[in-house]
């Protein structure tokens, strides 16, 4: 009896084992929560009493699909994909105090090429570097000049570089938790129609993410 129990519980260690450390495919998709915490760096508008860093974009959290490609164990691209996000926008000017400046609308499609320093492991760190392109749209944001009322609005793309830091973590057969962090670095000008170019803004989002992945 007891050496049937023993054959049993060899068995089932061998099993689980094969089904976590199973061969992986070349491909992985991933769904992640992304907690996008804007850097909201701005340059001042002195003109309308607006002092540095008073743009800010409200953080969010977003839902996001990644898909990648490993073109051998340690190598591997990732595009990232979500849909237009909205973001509010507030300002701080030094007589009026903040208010709510309206809103606008950015899709991030991000591009990556990472690398896998332990393939072969349940825990498995990666780095990454990468290109970002960011489509503004859906911008309605307040005039700050109370004298013109003017629109404003700000450039419709950004294109910039990506840092990338994450691990997976197997648990099953193909299957992995995930937690990431990108740094994006991404600027746009606030411009208004009748006074042009108002400020400069490094937004340069950090976004953190977990999530869970399929390889096949």
């Amino acid at each position: 009896m007891q050496k049937n129990w023993a054959v049993a519980m060899a068995a089932s260690t061998l099993f689980i084992s094969f089904n976590v450390f199973a061969e992986d495919g070349n491909w992985m998709m991933r769904v992640r929560a992304v907690n996008v915490l804007w850097g909201n760096n701005s340059g001042p508008v002195a003109a309308l009493a607006v002092p540095s860093g008073a743009i800010k974009a409200s953080n969010e959290t977003i839902p996001e699909v990644d898909i990648s490609y490993f073109f051998t164990r340690n190598l591997a691209a990732e595009l990232i994909l979500t849909y237009p996000q909205k973001h509010n926008v507030r300002v701080t000017q030094s007589a009026a105090g903040a208010f709510d400046a309206g809103s606008l609308k950015e899709l991030p499609p991000t591009l990556t090429l990472q690398y896998h320093f332990m393939p072969d492991a349940q825990f498995r760190p990666y780095v990454g570097a990468g290109i970002n392109f960011t489509r503004f749209s859906s911008v309605n944001l307040a005039p700050l000049d109370a004298i013109t009322g003017s629109p404003n609005s700000v450039d419709n793309t950004s294109i910039g570089p990506t840092l990338q830091v994450g691990f997976d973590y197997k648990i099953g057969t193909n299957s992995y938790i995930n937690l990431d962090l990108k740094k994006v670095y991404l600027r746009t000008d606030l411009n208004n129609s009748a006074l042009g170019k108002l400020s400069h803004l490094k937004l340069d989002p950090a976004l953190l993410a977990i999530g869970y992945g399929f390889r096949f």
